[in-house]
C-alpha cells in the first residue's frame, strides 16, 4: 500500500508512520518530494491496517496498490524518475544517444570508434566486455581487458560508458569501471543477478527478455528496485515473434506503456530489435516519436568485419546521419508541443 503524508508533515511524524509499519512486517520505501512525502510499504496488507494508518497524524490517505508491481508503479511515484548517469540524465526531456560497437574487440578499434561516435552526436558510449554468446565457440568477450578500454575510452572522449553484466560476482568488479550496467535480454529474469544490482550505487539498463511480457519486464525492474537501488532505466530491444524477416519485432507500444504504468524512463534499441542496420533508422526515429527517452545504436567500422551482430550495425557515416535527424525531430516535437499542437 501507499500511505500519502500531508503537505510539509514533519519527519516525526513521517517516522511515527515508519516506525509502526516495520512492526507489522512491512518493507519500507520512501519517495520524498518537495512538499509532499510518500510512503511504499510493501508486504500482506489488511482492511486493518489501511483503516489503523489513515487515523495516524499527518497522514493524507491510504491507497492499496492492485498492480503486482509496487515499487516501479505510478501509484508510488507520480514524478517521472530521473537517472543520472555519469555527467549525462536519462528522463523528462533529457534524451541520451548510447552508440558503439557490439563488442569491445580491441583497444586502438575501440578508441577509434568511441572518437568517430561522439563526432558524430553520441551522448554515451556502449561496448560489451562480458559477452553472453549463443554459441560457446563465438567470440565471448575480452573481459577485463574490455573493462580496462571502456575505462580509457572514457577519460578520452568524456563520455559515460555502458556495459553488460552478466555475472552476480562480477558487479563489483564491472561497477568499478563502467557508469551504468546492463542487464543483457537473457538475464532479465535472472534474479540472483537483479538482486545483486540492488545493491550498487551505480545506475542499470534493464533490457527486455525476448519473450517476456511487460509486467514480467517491470517486475524484473522492481527487484532491483526493491533491493535498494532505484536508479533503474528501462530498455526495450524487440521481442520474439513468428515472424522471421526481421531478428526480433520491436514493440514499440512498449514505450507509451512503461511511462503510463511506471515512473521509469524508457530507451529503444533498434539494432537488436530488428537486426538489420537498413531498419534502425527508421525504427529510432520511430521510437523517438513514441516517446522514448534515449536510444542505443551498435555502430562498428566495417560491419562486414564485426566480431558480432554485423548485419545489424551502423557505420559511422550513417551513424551521423541518424544522429541529425534524430536532433531535428526532438526539436520539432518540442516545438509543436510549445505551440499546443498534437505532436501526433
Amino acid at each position: 500500500m501507499i500511505i500519502v503524508m500531508e503537505k510539509n508533515s514533519g519527519q516525526d511524524k513521517i517516522d511515527q508512520v515508519t516506525e509502526k509499519l516495520q512492526a507489522r512486517g512491512f518493507l519500507i520505501h520512501l519517495s520524498q518530494g518537495v512538499e509532499r512525502t510518500i510512503i511504499g510499504a510493501i508486504g500482506e496488507r489488511t482492511q486493518e491496517d489501511m483503516d489503523l494508518f489513515e487515523t495516524l497524524p499527518g497522514v493524507d490517505k491510504v491507497v492499496p496498490i492492485l498492480q503486482p508491481f509496487k515499487l516501479t508503479s505510478k501509484e508510488f511515484r507520480s514524478e517521472p524518475t530521473v537517472v543520472q548517469v555519469g555527467s549525462r540524465v536519462i528522463g523528462q526531456g533529457n534524451f541520451q544517444i548510447i552508440a558503439g560497437p557490439c563488442a569491445v574487440e580491441g583497444r586502438d578499434k575501440f578508441l577509434e570508434i568511441a572518437g568517430m561516435v561522439k563526432e558524430a552526436g553520441a551522448t554515451m558510449l556502449r561496448g560489451g566486455a562480458f559477452k553472453p554468446r549463443t554459441s560457446p565457440y563465438s567470440f565471448q568477450g575480452l573481459e577485463l581487458e574490455g573493462l580496462e578500454i571502456l575505462a580509457e575510452a572514457r577519460e578520452i572522449t568524456g563520455l559515460p560508458v555502458v556495459t553488460e553484466i552478466v555475472d552476480p560476482r562480477l558487479v563489483e568488479t564491472v561497477a568499478q569501471y563502467t557508469d551504468m550496467l546492463q542487464v543483457g535480454a537473457r538475464n532479465m529474469q535472472n534474479f540472483f543477478l537483479l538482486r545483486e544490482l540492488g545493491k550498487i550505487d551505480k545506475p542499470v539498463l534493464l533490457k527486455r527478455g525476448p519473450s517476456a511480457t511487460v509486467e514480467e519486464w517491470i517486475m524484473a525492474a522492481e527487484y532491483i528496485i526493491s533491493s535498494g537501488n532505484p536508479r533503474v532505466v528501462m530498455c526495450e530491444r524487440g521481442i520474439r515473434t513468428f515472424e522471421k524477416y526481421t531478428r526480433n519485432t520491436l514493440d514499440l507500444s512498449a514505450i507509451p506503456l512503461i511511462k503510463q504504468l511506471t515512473h521509469l524512463p524508457v530507451l529503444v534499441d533498434p539494432s537488436h530489435g530488428t537486426g538489420k542496420w537498413k531498419l534502425v533508422e527508421p525504427m529510432a526515429l520511430a521510437a523517438v516519436g513514441a516517446g522514448g527517452d534515449g536510444l542505443i545504436i551498435e555502430v562498428h567500422q566495417n560491419p562486414s568485419e564485426a566480431l558480432s551482430d554485423g548485419p545489424q550495425s551502423l557505420t559511422p557515416e550513417n551513424f551521423n546521419r541518424l544522429s541529425r535527424k534524430v536532433k531535428r525531430l526532438i526539436e520539432a516535437l518540442r516545438e509543436a508541443e510549445r505551440d499546443g499542437e498534437d505532436p501526433a
